[in-house]
């Protein structure tokens, strides 16, 4: 579990593949801040961009680890078959406070963003989302956009018609957070990893499972 709090920025530096065919994945080595692989050892969960990943390999003198990531899970995201920066998180632990949401480190869908704009001291993003995600979203709701916990500030649902329907969401960034963040390396036509509130999910899955209720007797 995670809160989508990012708690450091990394760089992948090297991609290799584990195969020769497209049903193979890929190993990544990821360059991590100095020291924030103190605690860390193999087997240690750390989402990248969002998505959970196992630790398979540290190089703590170069302040370096690697991860293998499956042909499924890098056909389900984004920015993770190519070198740059991105997001990272540690596993939550117990006593650690949780200053986000609960997330899951499984990435929902690809979402696109639509208009990045400084506005006062903040920073709108807007973001197409899939169709099947819309039912997930809703004002004041939670999501987590490339590992980044966030809040949604609006939600436009869009016609059917529309080549590429479902919603679009407006969400306000500090400075804080474009500053702390690979989200300030955005621009439009960006593609960005996305997880739906957890609780949402579990909702959903209650009231599809929920008996008919019988009709009282008459």
């Amino acid at each position: 579990m995670f809160t989508g709090i990012i708690t450091g920025l990394g760089r992948i530096v090297a991609i290799h593949s584990l195969g020769s065919s497209s049903h193979h994945g890929k190993r990544l080595t990821i360059e991590a801040p100095a020291g924030y692989l103190d605690d860390v050892v193999p087997g240690d969960s750390i989402a990248l961009n969002g998505a959970c990943m196992t630790t398979t390999a540290l190089d703590t003198a170069h302040n370096q680890f690697s991860v293998d990531i499956s042909a499924e899970s890098l056909a389900k995201t984004c920015g993770l078959a190519e070198p740059g920066v991105i997001n990272l998180e540690k596993a939550l632990r117990a006593h650690d406070r949780l200053g986000g949401h609960l997330v899951a480190g499984h990435v929902d869908g690809i979402g696109r963003v639509t208009h990045f704009a400084q506005v006062g001291e903040s920073w709108e993003l807007r973001l197409r989302v899939p169709h099947e995600l819309r039912k997930y979203l809703a004002y004041k709701g939670s999501i987590t956009v490339n590992g980044v916990s966030l809040t949604v500030n609006r939600v436009t649902d869009l016609p059917n018609a529309d080549d590429d329907a479902g919603s679009e969401i407006s969400i306000n960034l500090i400075p804080h957070t474009v500053q702390n963040t690979a989200l300030g390396l955005l621009t439009k036509g960006s593609q960005v990893n996305l997880e739906i509130d957890l609780i949402a999910r579990y909702v959903e899955r209650m009231l599809q499972d929920s008996p008919t209720q019988p009709q009282a007797n008459q």
